[in-house]
C-alpha cells in the first residue's frame, strides 16, 4: 500500500506506512522483508524530493539485501533481488533529478530478462528514457521510449501506462518534430494511451 501510495503522490503517506510497519516488524519480518520495505521507504523520500533520506534509506535496503538468506524470504517476494533494487534505485534517482545515478543504476538492472520480468522491465526503460529527456538528450529518450513500447505493448497495466504517459508528457513540448509525433502515434496506438 505504501508503494502506491508514493507512486501517486502522496509520499508523507507512504513514509507514515512504512514506518508504521517497520516499528513492530523489525523483529519478526524476514531481513528480505525489511530490505523491501526500506527501498519502498526510499520511493517514497525521493517522491517527497528528500535525496538525503532516500540515499540513507535506499543504503540500508542495499544493505540488508546482501546479508538476507536466499531461503529466508517469503515466496511472493521472490522477485525481489538485486537487479530489481537497481531497476527501483533508477527511478529513485530519476525522480531525485540525478541523471547520471539513473543511467549508472540502470545498467546494474539489465541482469532483469524481458521475458521473465516484462512490466518491469519496459517500466524501467520508460524511466531512463524520462531521466534522459530531463538531461536534454531527446535521442537517447525516444531510443528507450521506442524499445519499452516494444515490450509493453504485451503487458495490460495501468501503471505501465502511466509511465508512459510520464515520458508523453515531458515530449510534448517537442510533438511538431516528426520523430517524436511518430512515437506519440505509436504510444496511441500500441498501448491505446492518449496522446497529445
Amino acid at each position: 500500500m505504501a508503494l502506491h501510495t508514493a507512486l501517486y503522490s502522496r509520499p508523507a503517506t507512504a513514509l507514515d506506512m512504512i514506518h508504521g510497519a517497520l516499528g513492530p516488524a523489525t523483529h519478526h519480518a524476514s531481513t528480505r522483508v525489511l530490505a523491501f520495505a526500506r527501498l519502498i521507504e526510499a520511493r517514497a523520500h525521493a517522491r517527497a524530493s528528500d535525496g538525503r533520506s532516500a540515499g540513507t534509506a535506499l543504503a540500508a535496503a542495499e544493505h540488508l539485501l546482501d546479508v538476507a538468506r536466499p531461503d529466508g524470504a517469503p515466496e511472493w517476494l521472490d522477485f525481489f533481488t538485486h537487479p530489481r533494487l537497481a531497476a527501483d534505485a533508477a527511478e529513485i534517482h530519476r525522480d531525485l533529478d540525478n541523471p547520471r545515478a539513473c543511467f549508472a543504476w540502470h545498467e546494474q538492472a539489465e541482469a532483469m530478462a524481458p521475458n521473465a520480468f516484462t512490466r518491469s522491465v519496459g517500466m524501467r526503460l520508460v524511466v531512463v528514457a524520462t531521466a534522459h529527456l530531463k538531461a536534454g538528450d531527446l535521442e537517447q529518450s525516444l531510443a528507450l521510449g521506442h524499445r519499452s513500447v516494444d515490450i509493453l505493448r504485451r503487458v495490460d497495466s495501468c501503471r505501465a501506462r502511466d509511465y508512459v504517459l510520464r515520458l508523453v508528457s515531458g515530449l510534448t513540448p517537442h510533438r511538431d518534430l516528426r520523430r517524436v509525433g511518430a512515437f506519440l502515434t505509436r504510444v496511441r496506438q500500441e498501448l491505446n494511451a492518449p496522446a497529445p
